[in-house]
This record gives structure tokens, C-alpha cells and sequence, in this order.
């Protein structure tokens, strides 16, 4: 199971934490203020009240040992540096931090951060469904049945074409593109043979795409 850390239980992190508890992933959170770590335990698996600028404090939580670290905080810009850079300096593999601009965000990707975030409930939806697969790296909602989901080839599909598999009738999804070493191709025909390393676009409904990405 794959375990999170959230840094700042604001609304945002809220969403976050409740997006990845219904999604059976391990998360742990901090904040310096009580009452917001109390409005988030029910999605929590544990949390801590503490100041995350300081660095005994967040050395203590062995930060790196979580799959992702994600700083929530977006109404400190200078906290939001600050912890961004320690929890680099501390050995967190993963750093996803969120920004209020490009100015903010070009900041923190230049001290630590892996990746940033913008937006709040739909960012926090999607990264909850890339973070609870190992095999999913983007979704786009289109309605609240149907999606467009970025996944990794299964491996039983590799060496076979789209016709072999017959994969609209058996997986009840459709193949929108396919992504190689960067290059895109839109709309494969029935021949295409998939490959080790390919990621395909996929439309369909989630539970049916999340069947293909588990393979």
C-alpha cells in the first residue's frame, strides 16, 4: 500500500486526504493548527501538530520513507518554500507542492519541488487516482461516469494488436492514442502492436480502465 504525506490541513489538503482514504492509500498528516488536523482525521491514518518549517520536527517524521510528500499550503508562500527545500534536503523521493502563480510555482520547482499543482478538488482527485496506481499517470474526468485515463501497456497485453486483444468488446474501453519516448499517435489502427514501454489514452468508464491498469 502506498503511503502520503500532506503538509497543511486546509481545505485543500482536506480534499486530498479524503480523495486517498477512499482510495485505500496510507496518508499522514500535518499541521500546526489542531482543530484542521481534527476536521481531517476520519481520512487519515495518522497525523501530527507541529510546525513543518522546523527541522527537527520534520526530520523526526521520516520523511523519507512516504511514497509522496504534497504541500498543501497556499497562503504562505515563504512556509511554502521553506518546506518544500527541507523536505528535498531531508530525502523525500517525491515533492509535489502547490502554487498560487507561475512565479511561485518557478520557485519551488528551483528548491525541491518534483512537481506542482493549481488548482484544488479536481487536482486533488486526480493526483489521488495517480498515486493509488502504479500504473496510472494522468485522468481527465469527462462526466461523472466516464474518463480519459493515461496508463502504462499491461504487461499480458505486450507483443499483441488492438484486433488480437479485442480489447473495446472484452475490456469495454477504447484505445484514443498511444504515447512512445514522447510521440503522441492519436487514433492507433486495430493493428497496432503494443510495447514494453508504451502508455496508451484510454476512454472509457473508470472502474472498467482501472481493471486494465491493475493487469
Amino acid at each position: 500500500m502506498k503511503s502520503v504525506l500532506v503538509v497543511g490541513l486546509g481545505r485543500f489538503g482536506r480534499y486530498i486526504a479524503k480523495e486517498l482514504y477512499q482510495k485505500d492509500v496510507d496518508c499522514f498528516g500535518i499541521d500546526i493548527e489542531e482543530d484542521r488536523i481534527d476536521l481531517s482525521m476520519p481520512y487519515l491514518t495518522n497525523a501530527q501538530i507541529g510546525d513543518a518549517t522546523d527541522p527537527d520536527f520534520m526530520e523526526s517524521i521520516g520523511v523519507d520513507n512516504f511514497d509522496c510528500c504534497i504541500v498543501t499550503i497556499g497562503d504562505n508562500f515563504q512556509n511554502s518554500l521553506v518546506i518544500t527545500n527541507l523536505l528535498k534536503e531531508l530525502g523525500a523521493p517525491n515533492v509535489i507542492s502547490k502554487a498560487g502563480n507561475d512565479v511561485h510555482a518557478k520557485f519551488l520547482l528551483k528548491n525541491g519541488a518534483d512537481e506542482i499543482i493549481f488548482t484544488e478538488k479536481e487536482t486533488a482527485e486526480r493526483l489521488a487516482i495517480r498515486l493509488s496506481y502504479d500504473n496510472i499517470f494522468d485522468c481527465i474526468e469527462l462526466t461523472d461516469d466516464y474518463s480519459i485515463f493515461e496508463i502504462a501497456v499491461p504487461q499480458s497485453w505486450v507483443g499483441k494488436s488492438i484486433i488480437e486483444l479485442n480489447v473495446r468488446s472484452k475490456y469495454n474501453v477504447n484505445i484514443l492514442a498511444t504515447l512512445n519516448e514522447g510521440i503522441l499517435s492519436p487514433m492507433p489502427s486495430p493493428n497496432h502492436i503494443f510495447t514494453p514501454y508504451e502508455r496508451i489514452m484510454v476512454l472509457g468508464e473508470a472502474k472498467d480502465i482501472k481493471k486494465v491498469a491493475k493487469q
